[in-house]
């Protein structure tokens, strides 16, 4: 199919400093494959895509731009460990992670795309990535969802209002062309409010106080829980002072948190033996991902391996989830865009309401106080609703048959 109105907009601009702000789906890396190789097609450029880590970069777009080049028999090598393609044309596409930022000095570059550019750090631009475009006059696009307003997203957002070197786009999900209206509907029913008005209508929300904003104890709270329970789903926070468990029944769609652990200078050891002492019932624990390397135990064994030595399920995903998509999970369980709750808290779990009622934001950031140690409960509970209910599903969008 061919690039949607919206993108044929972008790729035309001539402004040196494009940002673009869109919601979910909206096919912004593709588009960026499009840009690196319309600007490398010009002989002996240098051009970078940049994303928050070398692993995202690699997983996000590696293989669609290998593919793409190789189909329009552009490529004369391809260096599979250092992410980077060299043209006939002698021009080089490489990919980058903003997460080691000594591996981005020293380089003049044509172009770059920063993807996701609101999770780089913005030293990363302004310290190291801007310098790189000053001798060659060099170009940039920025891509990415809207963070709120204190983030430096929305300050670059800003400048293509005013400066004459800088261009803004926002645009919504369904604006994209990608996503149907079923899908945007159902979205509705997966998401809060909030982060629905982020990730798919591409809003700046205002990240500021309670970090849980749709808690709300006359919906989210029950005195009991009568059903028979046949498996209990434990979110595991690793930290020794204190280790957390929040224990869970999922029915359907529904979550309720029946029991609360919290062991003061502990070890996973002793957590394990906790959740024997208390539960005879079928177990599936969902600890932090950093288990698969951690040791809180005496004895060599990783965290990951004491739990399924224990005889516990172990649900575990390969890298820790963004924090943002474990909080925006747990707001949509307690309470979606069409004001659906299906997260429910039983009274006697005195310490996971004071966490989820308690935890902030930093001021003037998107990041969660821990300082406060509001956060141990409500990140055992984020890892389980995480895992069982995602946000990001598995959906790509098409991509564009031509390049400009």
């Amino acid at each position: 199919m061919p690039l949607s109105i919206p993108q044929q907009k972008i790729i035309t601009n001539k402004a040196r400093f494009r940002v673009l702000i869109t919601g979910r789906r909206f096919g912004k890396t593709f588009l960026a494959i499009n840009e690196l190789a319309k600007f490398a097609s010009q002989s002996n450029k240098k051009v970078w895509y940049v994303a928050p880590s070398y692993r995202q970069a690699k997983s996000i777009c590696w293989n669609d731009l290998k593919d793409r080049l190789i189909e329009h028999k552009w490529v004369k090598s391809i260096n599979n460990s250092d992410l980077t393609v060299i043209l006939r044309n002698n021009s080089r596409i490489s990919l980058r992670g903003a997460d080691n930022e000594q591996s981005l000095r020293g380089v003049g570059l044509d172009f770059i795309v920063l993807d996701e550019f609101a999770d780089i750090h913005k030293q990363a631009w302004y310290e190291v990535l801007r310098p790189t475009l000053s001798d060659t006059k060099g170009h940039a696009l920025f891509c990415g969802s809207p963070r709120g307003f204190g983030n430096w997203s929305y300050d670059l957002y800003k400048l293509g209002e005013t400066n004459t070197d800088w261009a803004s786009f926002k645009y919504t999900t369904l604006e994209g062309g990608q996503v149907t209206q079923d899908e945007i509907n159902q979205a509705k029913e997966d998401l809060d409010e909030r982060t629905f008005q982020q990730e798919y209508e591409a809003t700046f929300v205002n990240y500021s106080g309670m970090i849980y904003y749709n808690f709300d104890r006359s919906k989210n709270l029950i005195d009991r829980y009568k059903n028979k329970i046949l498996t209990l789903h434990i979110g595991l926070d690793f930290n020794v002072d204190p280790m957390c468990a929040v224990v869970c029944v999922i029915e359907k769609d529904n979550i309720y948190v029946i029991d609360e652990i919290q062991i003061w200078s502990s070890n996973t050891n002793e957590m394990v033996d906790e959740i024997k002492q208390r539960y005879k019932k079928n177990i599936v624990i969902y600890p932090d991902p950093s288990a698969r390397q951690r040791k809180t135990s005496a004895g060599g064994l990783t965290d990951l391996a004491i739990l399924k030595n224990a005889g516990f399920e172990v649900r575990c995903k390969n890298s820790a989830p963004l924090v943002r998509d474990r909080i925006n999970a747990v707001n949509s369980k307690l309470k979606n865009v069409n004001g659906k709750n299906s997260l429910y808290i039983l009274n006697s779990c005195k310490n996971v309401i004071k966490s989820i009622e308690r935890q902030i934001y930093k001021e003037g950031t998107h990041v969660p106080d821990k300082d406060s140690g509001y956060d141990h409960f409500n990140d055992a509970l984020g890892y389980m609703i995480e895992y069982n209910f995602p946000l990001r599903r598995n959906f790509k969008p098409s991509p564009p048959t031509r390049w400009s």
